[in-house]
């Protein structure tokens, strides 16, 4: 349920001479510092994390911002542009415009991939990391992958080959046969809520950033970032980091436990039959575990 008597505003800021659209609910107490939202796709939109927004009832700022080329930001439709390097830097624009000195960042699936290569750059002010189903190495997740796309229905699996071959991949067949999957492995409901299914609409109306740089489907990666990753580097990850998966998710656990075991003094929360979108799947549950690390986090500051 979305929560209503936050205090929320909305606006632009100027990147790359484009504009990023945020909101920001909530507001910092001294005990708090701001937590900054990172969504996945890469070339989704934020509306699928929007209850998290819940998470500035302790008294902290929660910022949401569409990625440039998704959702309410501009689309400047320029394949060329859409690289990691390109995001790492939009996130220190969005510190910068809304001065977030001290800050802690979530993302989700890309957004975990994208904030730790950010918390990469050593970037100050920096307090935490939480990665939730975001892999470090995209091959090897793609192996993965693989291996739970092989238990779909046979005929499931023959259509989805079927029109990975022939480049017909935008056809209803194929999508409907990349439903089955996602109800396995990405959101385990039978009905999508709204504040998701708003995500899916901003990615179908625009899917270059997704095409671009993760191809059509989760399984079928054939776009920039399917050589990515930074598995040899979580050793240099210095902040506290939470990582955040579920049992039956499509970033399985042996390709979660590779980023947990690799950072640094990393805790890890798996959560029983849960697929990709725990926020979605469990909120109250998955809520609970951020508070409780970012408490641990600033307690210690």
């Amino acid at each position: 349920m979305m929560p209503t008597s936050l205090p929320s505003h909305e606006g632009y800021l100027p990147f790359h001479g484009y504009r990023t659209w945020y909101r920001v609910y909530g507001e910092d107490t001294a005990d708090h510092a701001p937590l900054l939202m990172l969504h996945g796709g890469p070339g989704g939109a934020h509306n699928y994390l929007e209850n998290l927004s819940a998470l500035a009832q302790v008294g902290r700022r929660v910022i949401f911002y569409d990625q440039l080329g998704c959702g309410l930001s501009d689309h400047p439709h320029r394949p060329e542009m859409w690289t990691p390097e390109l995001f790492v830097a939009e996130i220190d624009a969005v510190r910068q415009a809304l001065g977030l000195d001290r800050v802690h960042i979530f993302g989700n699936s890309w957004g975990g991939m994208l904030g730790m290569q950010y918390t990469l750059t050593q970037a100050p002010g920096q307090l935490s990391l939480i990665n939730n189903s975001g892999p470090a190495d995209v091959p090897r997740w793609v192996e993965e992958v693989n291996r739970l796309r092989a238990a779909l229905p046979a005929e499931v699996q023959s259509t989805l080959t079927q029109h990975e071959v022939a480049g017909t991949t935008s056809s209803p067949e194929y999508e409907a046969a990349t439903m089955v999957f996602y109800r396995r492995h990405v959101l385990k409901m039978a009905e999508y809520p709204d504040f998701v299914m708003q995500t899916f609409a901003q990615i179908a109306a625009d899917p270059e950033v997704y095409h671009t740089m993760n191809g059509p489907s989760e399984f079928h990666v054939i776009g920039t970032i399917k050589t990515w990753s930074v598995l040899d580097r979580l050793g240099e990850i210095r902040v506290p980091t939470l990582i955040l998966s579920g049992e039956d998710d499509e970033v399985t656990p042996a390709t979660m436990r590779l980023v947990a075991e690799g950072i640094p003094g990393a805790e890890w929360i798996l959560f029983p039959n849960v697929s990709h979108m725990a926020n979605v799947e469990i909120p109250e549950q998955c809520m609970a575990a951020i508070n409780h690390f970012l408490d641990k986090v600033e307690n210690r500051l």
